[in-house]
């Protein structure tokens, strides 16, 4: 049985790589369904995504602001469904052709201007947080929807062809992502800043370094200053292998790192390394907490707090989020593990 009893100090205090009194859990995305089977009713609003996150034995609700990148003013359809995460899917994303690949193009689409970013669901949880929670203030993607405007092969093209598409995209997505983050920031109730941006693959990244130098990093340094600047942590979250960019990662002022995935690096090799730096969050592998046994989840949760964990700096969660196939049996069984667990 889970018995709710928040700290938001200890998980900072971990986040920061010391050891706290306990382990914390820490999960960047939870898959509304895996919510509402959890509380035994419909996210409805921020008061009910709050008890999820209380009841499941979280320190803190995770929020975004309420942005449109998906605008019916182009005639895009704007039904939205889900990510495996729970975050919202752009169903103008594509690998081909997407949906800016010319300066006309980029002139015509209604980019959402940083006024009317609504940040009306942090100022519900400032009202309804429990005693002991904070708020982890959560976006991201400048990066990744730079490319995913572009079409990744169109992106490809122009980085070799003409780049200047690329320069307008990423500065004005970069702009409004990091307008956000410095709103934020400026929350008391915000404890720690979460930036997402997946750069990477299983078996390596997605694009040359020297690329990410010019489009990715400059943007993460800005966060890491705006988080530096109000004594917040921050958060990263990248998929797949990232051993060659993590100085650049912890030179952009980053304090953890999220989700470790098990199938691209080995959590106590990360730990050896850059664990007197970084805080590592996650690893508990999805397709573990999917179609595995309690008793091995059980044994992996375990496993990571014995070898990274004991001497603080490590949160556990799953390798990735928590997708609606989950096991939901598993995923408590991987919270009640690391609830009962005294050092």
């Amino acid at each position: 049985m889970i018995i709710p009893n928040p700290y938001i100090n200890s998980f900072i205090k971990t986040l920061r790589n010391k050891r706290a009194d306990f382990i914390p859990l820490a999960e960047l995305g939870v898959h509304p369904i895996i919510k509402e089977k959890f509380i035994g009713k419909k996210i409805l609003n921020v008061s009910d995504e709050i008890e999820f996150w209380y009841k499941a034995g979280y320190d803190y609700v995770k929020l975004q602001p309420i942005v449109d990148f998906n605008p019916a003013k182009i005639n895009l359809d704007t039904n939205l469904t889900y990510n495996d995460d729970g975050t919202v899917f752009r169903k103008w994303a594509s690998e081909s052709s997407g949906v800016i690949t010319s300066l006309k193009e980029f002139e015509e689409y209604v980019f959402p201007a940083i006024d009317e970013i609504d940040y009306k669901r942090f100022e519900d949880a400032v009202k309804n947080l429990p005693e002991g929670m904070g708020i982890v203030g959560q976006y991201g993607d400048i990066f990744t929807m730079t490319w995913e405007m572009m079409g990744f092969e169109n992106f490809s093209l122009a980085l070799f062809e003409d780049d200047e598409l690329i320069k307008m995209i990423n500065d004005t997505v970069g702009s409004i992502v990091l307008s956000m983050f410095e709103n934020m920031s400026q929350l008391d109730e915000v404890k720690a800043l979460w930036y997402s941006d997946d750069i990477a693959y299983t078996n390596g990244l997605m694009v040359s370094p020297e690329t990410l130098d010019k489009y990715f990093f400059p943007w993460l340094k800005k966060i890491g200053e705006i988080a530096k600047s109000v004594d917040k942590p921050l958060i990263y979250h990248s998929d797949g292998v990232l051993f060659d960019v993590m100085d650049k990662l912890i030179d952009c002022g980053v304090n953890a790192l999220h989700p470790i995935e098990p199938k691209a690096m080995d959590i106590v090799e990360v730990k050896k390394r850059f664990g007197n730096k970084l805080c590592l969050i996650g690893n508990i592998d999805v397709d573990l907490l999917a179609r595995g046994s309690k008793e091995e989840v059980i044994k992996n949760v375990l496993f990571n707090i014995e070898k990274v964990g004991v001497n603080g700096g490590y949160c556990v969660g799953s390798g990735n989020s928590i997708p609606e196939y989950v096991n939901l049996e598993n995923y408590i069984a991987m919270i009640e593990t690391v609830k009962s667990y005294h050092y």
